[in-house]
């Protein structure tokens, strides 16, 4: 298994050192030489590249790519006709269109391509997604994620395009489903040009509905996720790793019931490890990833109806 990866910057580097650790790093790319020759003494044995272009002559078996968004189309649709399996950061595109380019070429290829949607490997979430199928929640209504804090702003992307992401993909796994109707509204408080705050709903065929509430500018760090049914409600605290069941509901009579509440689950993998290592495991056996590009396609097509939302409500 040799595994190049193209992009070493603040987020590239933990992927770097990730597949190091688990004995899989054959080449790293990095158009800075200063930075490469940081590398050459960090990871002797290990080749190097100032160009992607020349990694892709290789003879790796797969690319893990963590460059900015713009060029991933490029850089995977290239990989994908060098005969590589591909690994590329979250989001997979800008743009449907091109995501769903790449799902073609790597069906067309039977190549494995995989989106770095990292909070799907947050053990949390599997076995949120499982507790709730078996109907300890009852029958679920909605689902709200909130990811707030002083964060790093951005005027190349708004705010549901850059952390929001994480939140859709996890709802879309949550759910099972795309949704049928999208509504939202923004707020450029920053003057960006870009939303720095961003309210979603969702709406499933299932009769669930979403709720997304993501902002640059916030007091508190606030990342949480609130899973409402007609026989309790979870809430999973991202920060702290745990899954709290609240046994609270409301009767088809409208009466009120509450029987305490208590964490049911403590989360204590590491994300990013487990994502690489399920990329590892689908390259040997050739199974769909979680995070593959079709599910990573219908995250980039819901983002784009939530900036048309957005968009027409400015106008009101």
């Amino acid at each position: 298994m040799r595994i190049v990866a193209i992009g070493a910057g603040a987020w590239g580097k933990n992927i770097i050192r990730n597949l190091h650790e688990l004995g899989v790093l054959a080449g790293i790319v990095e158009g800075s030489s200063e930075r490469l020759n940081e590398y050459a003494e960090q990871y002797p044995g290990v080749s190097l590249f100032e160009d992607w272009r020349a990694a892709l002559e290789s003879d790796c078996n797969a690319v893990a790519v963590a460059t900015p968004t713009s060029s991933h189309f490029e850089i995977a649709m290239a990989a994908l006709e060098a005969g590589k399996d591909v690994f590329v950061e979250k989001p997979l595109t800008h743009s449907s269109a091109e995501a769903r380019q790449l799902v073609d070429a790597a069906d067309h290829r039977d190549a494995i391509l995989m989106v770095g949607h990292l909070l799907l490997y947050q053990p949390a979430i599997a076995w949120i997604r499982d507790y709730v199928a078996s109907g300890e929640i009852g029958h679920l209504f909605s689902i709200r994620h909130e990811r707030l804090n002083l964060g790093r702003a951005r005027s190349a992307e708004n705010v549901i395009w850059d952390i929001g992401v994480h939140d859709m993909a996890i709802m879309l796994y949550l759910v099972g489903e795309s949704p049928t109707r999208v509504r939202g509204t923004g707020h450029r408080m920053l003057g960006l040009g870009v939303e720095d705050e961003v309210h979603v709903h969702l709406e499933f065929a299932s009769g669930v509905r979403g709720n997304i509430h993501t902002s640059w500018l916030w007091p508190e760090t606030n990342r949480r996720t609130i899973l409402r049914g007609s026989r309790g409600m979870l809430v999973y605290d991202e920060v702290t790793q745990t899954v709290t069941h609240h046994r609270k509901w409301i009767d088809d009579e409208l009466q009120n019931h509450d029987e305490g509440s208590e964490v049911v689950h403590r989360g204590d993998g590491q994300p990013l490890r487990l994502e690489l290592e399920h990329f590892i495991d689908r390259i040997k056996d050739r199974r769909p990833p979680r995070s593959d590009g079709a599910s990573a396609l219908a995250v980039v097509e819901t983002l784009e109806r939530i900036n048309t939302a957005v968009a027409e409500s400015s106008r009101y």
